[in-house]
């Protein structure tokens, strides 16, 4: 990593300067990204009655991104002797006199690769700005603000290094703000399980989840993140009351830090294509720290069924059809050892009749399958300093979290603690109801998955499903439980199948309110066999959130396709350009079919391709496609 202090030139800087001269002298700092298209700048300015603003801007391919906008921070610590005569509310706006000290650049390039993931490799690369910032009444309070500049977007974050007293630091609220171009608009949620309403900058009656995506009027896409929200308070984002189209940054609660600390990454990603933020979002992992986990060969992603009656008999059933359609793992959710939302209830012991757990997992071994289990949180709560190493006894290969509760800095850390002491047990964890991830599964790869998404437990239309690739999954894997059989689902069968490989999950849960019973023999069912949950290489080929979305994963030499329309019927043109140029492939295509005699009317065809070949795809109204491609030897 190479660190090299910064020699400002004012013309870098005549656009800003030349609205005032109240610019402090010193402050201002510029990168770029590695490709030179995007530009962040930074500076301070100062108002006649002396209080001093951090400020940073961001254009892309010289389009305004980022107008000028605030940083800051809410605390309320008492600095001083003299501070602490006076109203805790005195105190709060720590930035008002800060001094920049020094300001530095870094860059960094290098690779590395994950256990699992949508790219077998990942590339970590960046220029960084670290500006070294002293409270001008109190110097062993200091601060640091850093920004990366990545190909595929801004990180920027808060850093208070080791002070010399031990100090803590009470953040009450961080105001961030993302002043954005006059007629933009985002794809809102007010919650981690909510409907996306497509809406302007305006009128919001509740704050937005993360990530926000956002569609500017100069044609470009942004995404606002959280990434490493690891020992904070969850942040959403509202509408500044007093600044048109700007959000700024809502903490669900305070923090109480302990220096050395530093706050969650505030991301911006910025894409030309919607698409390229869906093939962007390992950014999210590279702002997190490496995996802790020195011998992770446990960790095995993988298909899993939901056993929808706790019995015994219904066991044994789920375990043979896993078997039969290459699932490896399969989940007793709720109510296995009595009532979930009990303290009293003890997770360690079954609490219902004819459910002989230990000869299921011995019968599940034999059969290579492996086997999961629902643990709410009360029980967690109580039981987590022993509870995964008797799992771990027992053969369990994960715990779905349930009901857990989020936002405060408490329940983060509680969560965090949780996803590590599972780690230390080799127990893998799926994270259920509205939690979200910040890229923490790059440091603990245990997390396999989370919910935090309206997905097939509320069954929501094909709309909302083509606007969730471009919208939650950018902060990671999605527990969407895709179903089949159902009679509530509210789209076709192919649409149902092709979610497999446009959505992304390592643990990836089909046929979730289904049974085997309920299995025909449909043909088309060898697309999920086939399929696995980690990748080589993910290329989105074409897509717009809330209208269509086509998804190419490569695991090896073969390909997984999934195209997904909302409720309209639309053709779209596939072009195959992603294969190997001089080679052939074989293509089994399952598409919808209302001509086909079986339950499901999905119709299964073969055919010779190359990367020449350009399909027309029809697709029914909250339809989809699903391929399969294996190169012809």
């Amino acid at each position: 990593m190479r660190i090299v202090k910064i020699f400002f030139i004012a013309l870098l800087f005549h656009s800003v300067s030349s609205k005032g001269q109240n610019i402090v002298k010193g402050s201002e700092g510029i990168i770029q990204s590695p490709d030179k298209k995007l530009t962040v700048r930074f500076y301070q300015k100062a108002s006649p009655t002396g209080q001093k603003t951090l400020f940073y801007k961001v254009d892309f391919d010289q389009k305004n991104v980022i107008n000028e906008s605030e940083l800051d921070l809410q605390l309320n610590n008492r600095l001083s002797e003299q501070a602490m005569a006076l109203p805790v509310d005195k105190h709060t706006k720590w930035f008002e006199n800060l001094t920049v000290q020094k300001l530095t650049t870094l860059n960094k390039d290098t690779s590395w690769t994950p256990l699992y993931g949508e790219r077998s490799v990942i590339r970590d690369h960046f220029n960084a700005l670290r500006v070294e910032l002293q409270k001008d009444d109190n110097t062993i309070y200091n601060i640091n603000v850093e920004i990366r500049a990545y190909n595929e977007g801004v990180a920027i974050r808060y850093d208070f290094p080791v002070n010399p007293k031990g100090s803590y630091y009470s953040i009450t609220s961080e105001n961030t703000e993302f002043s954005l171009p006059a007629g933009t608009l985002g794809w809102h949620a007010a919650w981690a399980q909510a409907p996306y309403h497509l809406v302007p900058l305006k009128n919001w009656k509740e704050e937005s989840e993360r990530p926000l995506t956002l569609k500017l009027p100069n044609g470009l896409y942004v995404a606002l993140a959280e990434a490493q929200m690891v020992d904070f308070a969850r942040g959403k984002f509202k509408l500044s009351p007093s600044k048109e189209n700007t959000i700024v940054t809502s903490m669900d609660s305070k923090a109480d830090l302990i220096s050395p600390c530093k706050t969650p990454w505030r991301v911006i990603m910025i894409a030309e294509k919607p698409g390229i933020l869906i093939e962007n979002s390992h950014l999210m992992l590279n702002l997190n720290t490496p995996n802790q986990i020195k011998a992770p060969d446990w960790i095995k992603p993988g298909k899993i069924m939901r056993v929808a009656a706790l019995t015994s008999a219904d066991a044994y059933a789920n375990i043979d059809f896993a078997v039969q359609h290459h699932l490896q793992y399969i989940l007793f959710d709720c109510c296995w050892y009595g009532d979930p939302l009990s303290f009293s209830s003890d997770a360690t012991k079954v609490g219902i009749p004819n459910f002989d757990l230990q000869s299921i997992i011995k019968y599940a071994k034999q059969k290579g399958v492996g086997i999961w289990l629902y643990v709410n949180q009360q029980a967690l709560v109580a039981q987590s300093d022993s509870l995964f190493s008797v799992y771990h006894k027992w053969g369990i290969k994960g715990v779905k979290f349930g009901f857990v509760q989020v936002g405060s800095h408490r329940w983060t850390t509680w969560l965090e603690k949780a996803i590590q002491q599972a780690a230390a047990n080799e127990i893998m964890v799926n994270i259920h109801d509205d939690w979200r991830p910040t890229g923490e599964q790059r440091t603990w790869p245990n997390l396999m998955t989370a919910e935090g998404i309206r997905g097939n437990e509320e069954m929501p239309d094909a709309t909302h499903n083509t606007i969730l690739p471009f919208t939650r999954y950018l902060a990671g894997a999605a527990d969407y439980t895709i179903c089949y059989y159902n009679k509530r689902i509210q789209t076709t069968h192919a649409h149902q199948l092709a979610m497999a490989a446009v959505y992304y999950s390592p643990i990836q849960t089909m046929f979730w309110y289904d049974k085997p019973s309920q299995y025909q023999g449909e043909p088309e069912l060898e697309f999920w066999e086939k399929i696995p949950t980690s990748w080589d290489e993910t290329r989105v080929l074409h897509g717009e959130p809330g209208e269509y979305i086509s998804t190419a994963r490569r695991r090896g030499d073969e390909w997984f396709v999934g195209t997904m329309t909302n409720n309209n019927a639309r053709t779209l043109p596939l072009s195959l350009n992603f294969l190997p140029k001089g080679k052939t492939y074989l293509a089994t295509i399952y598409s919808d079919d209302v001509t086909v005699k079986t339950n499901t009317h999905v119709s299964v065809k073969k055919m010779k391709v190359t990367s020449a070949t350009v399909m027309n795809i029809k697709l029914l109204a909250s339809g989809g496609e699903a391929m399969y491609l294996t190169p012809v030897k």
